[in-house]
């Protein structure tokens, strides 16, 4: 029988829905919590996304703004833009478009935005928040929403182990810090691969929950999957097909047509973990504006 499929797309709906109770809360507390994007150059789906964004923003009544600069703008003009957004009070989550052109030092800049506003979770002292469990601290919005897929499906962690494939700072190594933690959606046995793994295939096949988020299209197989293992795909690749009209189609980390044959449960592409991510940065942009109340 065919995996059950994890439709991220309705679940990011229903915590959109949850969320406007506290959106108006705040705004009857004088507060609309406010995103600013920071977009660098012209990259066509660093653009897409903050479009995406500043749209999500628009339909849960944020306050957004977009600061697109040239592609030769030098890190000290982007420094300077931070620390304007830094001082902003309409501005209570920031976030800065990777990648970034190299002639800026990007760990520079993700550790000059103020770590209350680091709504992506990228600063050392959230990332620290993040590791020892502090709710405080900002989780990285892909992550935060591959949980909350797992929670709102009814999937239980506890004691089950998850393999996540890919070490990456911004998925892999803060997904398992978050299925460590203690609580819901965390207490799960980790095991972390990635590209230096010996025989991959026989730790993919021991996870109860297997999370892939390694940047190769179609890297999975089904015969890397346990059967009846839940199987959340990271991956957003696009690959070359002449039988679509563009050209081209998006596909996983995953091979799907086998994985669904092998699976329990599986994330499509897209569709599935994609519309968490958006999501999730919204959830952060309003615990950044609550916690301004707080301070």
């Amino acid at each position: 029988m065919p995996a059950r499929l994890i439709d991220g797309t309705a679940i990011g709906d229903r915590l959109r829905a949850e969320l406007q109770t506290e959106i108006r809360g705040l705004r009857d507390r004088g507060v609309t919590p406010g995103l600013a994007a920071v977009l660098v150059g012209d990259n066509p789906a660093s653009a897409t996304y903050v479009r995406m964004k500043g749209k999500a923003c628009e339909d849960a009544g944020l306050y957004h703004e977009t600061m697109r600069l040239p592609r030769e703008t030098s890190e000290t003009e982007l420094l300077a833009v931070v620390d304007r957004l830094n001082a902003d009070p309409k501005i209570h989550g920031i976030l800065v478009q990777l990648p970034l052109p190299k002639q800026i030092h990007t760990p520079r800049v993700l550790q000059r935005v103020a770590p209350g506003k680091d709504v992506d979770g990228f600063h050392p002292e959230n990332v620290g928040k993040v590791f020892v469990g502090d709710p405080t601290g900002f989780r990285p919005a892909t992550p935060y929403g591959v949980q909350q897929l797992l929670l709102r499906s009814d999937i239980d962690t506890t004691g089950r182990h998850a393999v996540i494939v890919g070490r990456s700072t911004i998925v892999g190594r803060p997904m398992a810090a978050l299925l460590l933690q203690d609580g819901p959606g965390g207490n799960a046995t980790v095991t972390v691969c990635h590209s230096r793994t010996r025989d991959i295939k026989s730790v993919t096949r021991q996870a109860d929950i297997l999370i892939v988020a390694m940047g190769k299209p179609e890297f999975v197989t089904g015969d890397m999957i346990k059967p009846g293992a839940v199987v959340i795909d990271v991956g957003t690749n696009r690959v070359e097909d002449p039988t679509t009209k563009t050209g081209s189609r998006l596909v996983g980390d995953v091979k799907f047509a086998e994985a669904v044959q092998v699976a329990g449960a599986i994330t499509p592409v897209p569709g599935g973990v994609g519309p968490m991510t958006i999501t999730m940065l919204l959830c952060n942009t309003v615990q950044a504006a609550r916690q301004c109340l707080t301070a």
